[in-house]
């Protein structure tokens, strides 16, 4: 062999070529890969250079055709799992820290007791034996999470605007997950019951190592955190940060709501338009 067709061959295996013809490029367990990658760092951003900022909280219906990468699979494949099985994966053998659901300020840690009452759920049933005397009898059955019931993410995030850099930037503080809270005898849904609250700069090792489908590229590979830091995702916003501590719907309901939260988007977009003269 000579030296010249020896080096096309070492191209030919390059480590992106490897990578590329396993298993199709992906992580196969990403809670195994032990933080491989490393996230991208924020800019650094001094206390002192925020000469403004505004906090606003989002929610994310998975339901939706942007939000499906999240949502999908439902049950984990060789390749891809869905956000909600990352996070609480990771929760229930202690990788990240889970968050009381009405805590949004992640002061109120929860144990892995107080975890796994919240992932399994003991039902008790009653039925008719069949033999004399036709006594009821009763049966304990212990449901396990459903992660297909997880249709919901709720986003607290900092608008803020440096003043050294002259850039309005937005900051992901944290992540919940919310289900749907079901019926056990008639399966309606009674609406929604929120389980944990994560910090997000806490995920943000787990999440660069979890692959995520790319909608729109193939040959890209795209983790969870390239998803949240490049904004794919759909949401509306049902809070912003105000003198009452009330959400939008506590003071308006309906399409007003609706309007309500593109108002609040409208007047982030009017201050930094403001802010130059051309």
């Amino acid at each position: 062999m000579t030296w010249r067709a020896f080096i096309i061959v070492i191209l030919f295996l390059s480590p992106a070529t490897l990578l590329a013809q396993s298993k199709g490029g992906y992580i196969l367990d990403p809670l195994e890969s032990k933080y491989q990658k490393r996230p991208t760092p924020y800019p650094n951003l001094r206390e002192a250079n925020i000469m403004w900022s505004k906090r606003i909280w989002r929610k994310l219906d998975l339901r939706e055709k942007l939000n499906h990468p999240l949502y999908f699979p439902i049950e984990p494949t060789a390749n891809r799992v869905s956000l909600a099985q990352v996070l609480v994966s990771a929760a229930k053998e202690g990788g990240i820290a889970a968050y009381d659901p009405f805590d949004d300020s992640f002061t109120t840690m929860l144990t892995k007791a107080q975890i796994n009452a919240k992932l399994f759920k003991i039902d008790t049933f009653y039925f008719p034996n069949p033999d004399p005397p036709y006594d009821m009898e009763m049966k304990v059955v212990r449901k396990e999470l459903n992660y297909g019931d997880i249709k919901e993410i709720r986003i607290k995030e900092n608008w803020v605007f440096d003043k050294e850099r002259s850039v309005l930037e937005v900051r992901i503080v944290g992540l919940q997950l919310v289900k749907e809270n079901i019926d056990p005898t008639t399966g309606e849904v009674r609406g929604t019951e929120p389980l944990f609250w994560f910090y997000f700069p806490e995920l943000r090792p787990l999440l660069v190592n979890t692959p995520v489908f790319n909608t729109f590229n193939d040959a890209e590979q795209m983790s969870y955190d390239d998803l949240f830091w490049k904004r794919r995702f759909a949401s509306y916003i049902y809070k912003e940060s105000n003198v009452y501590d009330r959400n939008i719907n506590e003071y308006t309901t309906g399409i007003d709501a609706m309007l309500e939260a593109e108002n609040v988007k409208e007047d982030i977009f009017i201050f930094e338009d403001g802010l130059w003269e051309y």
